[in-house]
Parts: C-alpha cells; sequence; structure tokens
C-alpha cells in the first residue's frame, strides 16, 4: 500500500538546519494495524504526516498504492487524502459551531459537494453516538468528541487511517472504548496507523515502529499480516468546482457569522451605511431630476422663443435703436411657411389689477392665440380653454391660475364668475393646471386670455411681445432656428449687416438639457462621496476577515486534511466575506429606503428610489465583498495543511 525510501524532511530554525527525519525507507501493507512509537522530537509525527500527505518530504519517494506521490501538487494531495485516507487527531479538531453529525459529514461537503445526515448517523451509531448526533462538541465528553473524530475518519471509506495520539487526552475506560473501535476497523480490512508514546497502546497493535532522532531504530511484527482484498478507490484527481459547493458554502459562511453575531454586526455596518447614503443620495438626485423634468414640461418640448431686438442703422431702412414689432401676420406667414413648426403661439405679456367682490389682487395677464394648451401643457384642470372664434371676436373670456383662484376665490368655484382686469369685466370659463415656481415667478400667478382681446382690448398695442415656436422633431431645431430669422428678416427687409441683432431666439431644449445636464452631474457628485463609505466598509471587512483567518487556522488545516483543495478553502472565506456585504447591503437598502421616505414626508423633498439605484448599490456590496475578502481568502487557501493544524 504505502512504500517510502530515503524519506528525508528538514526544518529551517533560524540559521540551523534542523533533520527531522533522516533516510526513512519502510513499507506499509494493506490491513496492517501499526503503531509507531519515540520520546519526544524523535521524528514520529513528522513520519506521520508525510505518510498522511498532510506534509511533503524534502528528498525521497512516496508510492501509494504503486504511484509516486511525494511530487503532486496540493491539490492533488488534497483529492488522495480524500480518497484514500480519514485522521484521527490527538485534539478531536471538532468545529464547535457544527452539531456531531455535521462535523462527521463536513469531509463529504469536499468529495460529494453536501452534507449527509443519514450517513453521518449511521456511522454515529457504529461509535455508539446514534442518540448524540444534534450536540455540538462542547455538550461532549472527550471521549465522544474522539468518536466522532473516528466517525469523521470513516465518511468516505478510507483504506487508511492515521491515528496521531488518539488516546492521549482521554481517561482508561475512553482509552479501551477507542482501542476497541480501532481494533474493529482493521479487523474490517482498514489499515490503521497509530502515533504514539504510550507503551501499552503500542503493545496492542499488530507491528511496532520505533524511532529515534529522526530514524527507524526497529520494527517489529508481533502479529501476523491478514492481507486486506477491498478494492482499491478511484482516484480520478478531479479538481473541479460545483455549484452546489458554493450554496453549501455560503449556507455554511451565514451559520460562521451567526455564530459571531457582534462582529459580524459590525463588519456589516460599513457596508450598511455606504450603501444606505448611496441609495439616499441617488433618490434625492432622482427626485431632484423629476421635479426638474416637471418644470421643465411646463415649458413645452423642442420649444424657441423668439423675440424682436433692436437693430442699429444709419439710414432711412430704419432709425437707430428702434425695436423691431413682430405682429400677428409676421406669426401667420411663420406658420405657413416653415413646415418644421408643429405648432406656434403669440404672446402680449403686462400686468393687471384684478377685483372680484371685495378681493384685490395685482397679477400678470399674459394674452396667447389657442395653440397655448399643446405647446405649454396647459390643459386646464376645470372649466374650458377659450376657442379660436372666441379669440378672433376679442372675448373678454378669462382662465385663471391657482394662485389667483385662491386670492379672490379662496375655496369657492371661480367657474363663471365675473371678474374686473384694469377695471374690464371678464368671465373665468377655466382653471389653469398647477405649475409652481420657476426661479422667482409664480407660474400660478397669472391670467391668461385671447391675444386679440390682450391687443386691442387690454393693452392697446397692435404687435405681439414673443413667439413661442413648437418644433415638430428636436433635431430640426437648429434648422428652424435659421429659417425663423430668414423669413423675419425677408419680411422687414432688415439690413444684411444688422440681420445677427434683429431677431433673438432663445432654445429651450440648450436650457433643459443644461440643467439636466447639471443635476445629474450633481447626484453623481454626492454618489461618489456616498461611495468613500462603501469603500470604508470594505477595508472593515477584510480586516475582519484577516482576524478570522487568523483565529480559525487550525479549522483551515483540519478541512485540508479531510480533502479540501486551495479552491474549497478560497471560495469559503469568500463566502462569507460575500454574505457579510451582501446582507449589509440589503439592510442598507432598507435604511435608505425608510430615510428617504421620512425625509419626503417631513420635508416636502421630491425622491425616488429606483431600480437601477437599488441594483447598482446591491451590486457593489457584493462586489466590495468579493473585492475585499479575496485577499484573507487567498491567504486561508494557501496555508500548508499540516502548518495550519500545529497553529497555536
Amino acid at each position: 500500500m504505502i512504500e517510502i525510501s530515503g524519506i528525508k524532511k528538514s526544518y529551517k530554525m533560524g540559521d540551523n538546519i534542523v533533520e527531522a527525519l533522516r533516510d526513512v525507507t519502510l513499507t506499509i501493507e494493506d490491513g496492517d494495524f501499526v503503531a509507531i512509537m519515540g520520546p519526544s522530537g524523535s521524528g514520529k509525527s513528522t513520519l506521520m504526516h508525510i505518510l498522511g500527505l498532510l506534509d511533503v518530504p524534502t528528498a525521497g519517494s512516496y508510492k501509494l498504492h504503486g504511484r509516486e506521490v511525494s511530487k503532486l501538487s496540493e491539490d492533488e494531495l488534497a483529492i488522495l487524502r480524500r480518497d484514500e485516507i480519514g485522521f484521527i487527531f490527538q485534539q478531536f479538531n471538532l468545529l464547535p459551531r457544527m452539531p456531531a453529525w455535521q462535523n462527521v459529514s463536513l469531509p463529504l461537503l469536499y468529495s460529494e459537494k453536501k452534507f449527509d445526515f443519514s450517513k453521518a448517523e449511521v456511522l454515529l451509531g457504529k461509535v455508539g453516538l446514534g442518540t448524540r448526533g444534534d450536540h455540538k462538541p462542547n455538550e461532549l465528553s472527550g471521549g465522544q468528541q474522539q468518536r466522532v473524530a473516528i466517525a469523521r475518519s470513516l465518511i468516505n471509506n478510507p483504506r487508511i487511517i492515521f491515528a496521531d495520539e488518539p488516546t492521549g487526552n482521554l481517561d482508561s475506560k475512553s482509552e479501551k472504548e477507542i482501542m476497541d473501535i480501532l481494533k474493529s476497523l482493521n479487523a474490517q480490512g482498514i489499515t490503521v496507523v497509530i502515533v504514539t508514546h504510550e507503551e501499552e497502546i503500542g503493545a496492542q497493535a499488530n507491528r511496532l515502529i520505533r524511532m529515534r532522532d529522526g530514524v527507524v531504530q526497529s520494527d517489529e511484527r508481533k502479529v501476523p499480516l491478514n492481507k486486506s482484498n477491498a478494492p482499491l478507490s478511484d482516484q480520478s484527481l478531479d479538481s473541479a468546482f460545483h455549484f452546489g459547493e458554493l450554496i453549501e458554502h455560503f449556507h455554511q459562511g451565514w451559520k460562521t457569522l451567526a455564530a459571531n453575531k457582534v462582529r459580524s454586526g459590525l463588519s456589516m455596518l460599513g457596508i450598511l451605511i455606504g450603501v444606505a447614503a448611496v441609495v439616499t443620495m441617488l433618490a434625492l438626485g432622482a427626485g431632484a431630476q423629476q421635479s426638474i423634468e416637471k418644470q421643465l414640461s411646463s415649458m413645452g418640448s423642442n420649444l424657441l422663443i423668439l423675440r424682436a431686438g433692436n437693430v442699429r442703422v444709419a439710414g432711412v431702412a430704419q432709425e437707430s435703436g428702434v425695436r423691431i414689432r413682430i405682429t400677428t401676420d409676421d406669426v401667420a406667414a411663420l406658420k405657413a411657411q416653415i413646415p418644421s413648426i408643429k405648432n406656434i403661439v403669440s404672446n402680449v405679456n403686462g400686468r393687471g389689477q384684478v377685483t372680484y367682490l371685495n378681493k384685490n389682487w395685482n397679477t400678470s395677464v399674459v394674452g396667447v392665440s389657442t395653440a397655448f394648451v399643446e405647446v405649454r401643457n396647459a390643459e386646464p384642470v376645470l372649466g374650458r380653454f377659450f376657442s379660436d372664434d372666441e379669440n378672433q371676436r376679442r372675448a373678454l373670456v378669462a382662465v385663471i391660475g391657482r394662485t389667483v383662484s385662491r386670492e379672490l376665490f379662496g375655496d369657492k368655484s371661480p367657474m363663471g364668475e365675473v371678474i374686473k382686469i384694469n377695471k374690464i369685466n371678464f368671465t373665468v370659463i377655466g382653471m389653469l393646471p398647477e405649475k409652481g415656481a420657476q426661479g422667482p415667478n409664480d407660474q400660478d400667478d397669472r391670467i391668461v386670455i385671447p391675444v386679440q382681446t390682450a391687443m386691442y382690448r387690454m393693452f392697446g398695442k397692435n404687435y405681439v411681445d414673443s413667439v413661442d415656436v413648437e418644433v415638430a422633431q428636436k433635431e430640426l431645431i437648429d434648422e428652424t432656428q435659421s429659417s425663423l430669422k430668414e423669413v423675419l428678416n425677408k419680411r422687414h427687409r432688415v439690413p444684411l449687416s444688422a440681420q445677427s441683432d434683429a431677431f433673438q431666439i432663445f432654445n429651450m431644449a440648450d436650457l433643459q438639457q443644461a440643467i439636466e445636464s447639471s443635476s445629474k452631474t450633481m447626484s453623481m457628485l454626492l454618489s461618489s462621496i456616498a461611495a468613500i463609505s462603501l469603500l470604508v466598509g470594505g477595508i472593515g471587512i477584510m480586516n475582519i476577515m484577516l482576524v478570522s483567518v487568523t483565529e480559525r487556522t487550525r479549522e483551515i488545516g483540519l478541512r485540508k486534511a479531510v480533502g479540501g483543495r486551495k479552491i474549497d478553502i478560497l471560495m469559503q472565506f469568500l463566502a462569507e466575506s460575500v454574505v457579510v456585504s451582501v446582507i449589509g447591503g440589503l439592510l442598507g437598502i432598507a435604511l435608505a429606503w425608510g430615510v428617504t421616505a421620512g425625509l419626503a414626508a417631513a420635508m416636502g423633498w421630491p425622491m425616488s428610489i429606483s431600480a437601477n439605484a437599488v441594483g447598482l448599490s446591491f451590486f457593489f456590496s457584493a462586489f466590495i465583498g468579493i473585492v475585499f475578502g479575496l485577499y484573507p481568502a487567498k491567504k486561508a487557501s494557501e496555508l500548508h495543511p499540516i502548518d495550519a493544524l500545529r497553529h497555536e
């Protein structure tokens, strides 16, 4: 079964080289029961660690079932340990957070990618602990813990069991029970190798090897060997990682964190605060964006505002400094000659003193054409808007804003009431939708009347103050601007030298884009600042995971001893890190929702938590768990099994 030849093992202790094994050669047959004895420092434990593939020799040959294994990689050795070898340790090496049946099933996590209660229950029954499967190690006696360790060593049906001082920490009764179990296993064809310093234990073995100063002093067979006919295990050395392992690692990660609630909570706190801050900032930004969009929508889309400028010409065409006037005929010509214009609105602006009974209010009075409803998104919420016929007849009808309605009518409906604007009677036929404030101006503090009425019956004008032009498509805005100036310059015979100042056009689409861009930039800036706390939280996770690796070094050694590969250990600790960050992220999202709802209710701020913000924050919290957990996990995976098991 095992053939070693010329095995040497040396350690460097400062400037000195210590020879733990010196040219050891021996063979262990299938089905043998071997005891290795010797005083402390004799090399017996080092020999067992090399035989059990926990350590590698400095020199020499090691063949297992005729295959040279001394030069295999660590992962290949882990798979061989998983398939061929079971370990029983003097310190039991049971994981305190797991019940007995899970401790027994631990090797199955690496061989079958899952725990198996039924297999563990059968083995616990064989070692006399059938009713203690749900008990944790601290609820078991020393002898019972050693029996759990024996059951664990058998879970993968090993061909050989290595026992390091299996009775060293037990009373005489437990010692006898453990030896009886080992003899029974040997009788079933399993090879048993015991390292002990107790003569009465060594005397019970079929073969006794004595060591001193790293060499074999004697090799005595006391009982003839019965050859084992047990079949060899299939050593496929499969190194693939399976999805089932990942699920179990996350499950174990959750249990590990639950066992250290305070520390885990503190680790989550940084991620929680970071995610909550990022989501809240994004919600504030999204709310501000919605508010801006709402205000901008009231101004209309693809909107150009046209006004006349001043022309300074030396000559007869225009008097220097005289303003060009835009007439209703100009407006009609623009609509007829420029196909890209969807709607066009004439505007006449002024102030008016408005009275109703004993109420008096000074407000803005705007004369507009009927397309105002479409261009400015101003469909009345009560009543109706005036018609083209009423505009042509210069009818005395008015549509009032919310502020005017509140000041003149209070809670009373204004529909059908007669108000005086600059002592002229107007009938209220509608109420404008609420727009809110636009800078210092209250968009609801105004009265809209027909443009012809405003020009000829209210303000005495034969021209319009401005023209709102709605372009059919955003791509046509620049072309439309050029066409507007071209048509008006031609109609008013503006000299070429003065055409650049003759008419002013304000592109509201550019203004909207600038405001939206500024809002997004501010939102991203605030979110970037908040994301710094995510970085701090990630550093906290790394720190805690490094502490966890140090505290659980022996556990890492145990997991490697029972078949855990580098990728298994890496994924275990990485899963724990991700669990911390993901739970922290979820709690952060919940906190952000609560804070956002509270601020929205208390301050009246518009806020909106979008699915994208939640998804992005959750992704980054998990990403931080991976990034900052990777170094501790990698450090854990690279620990050598025997060094980890010896860690105190």
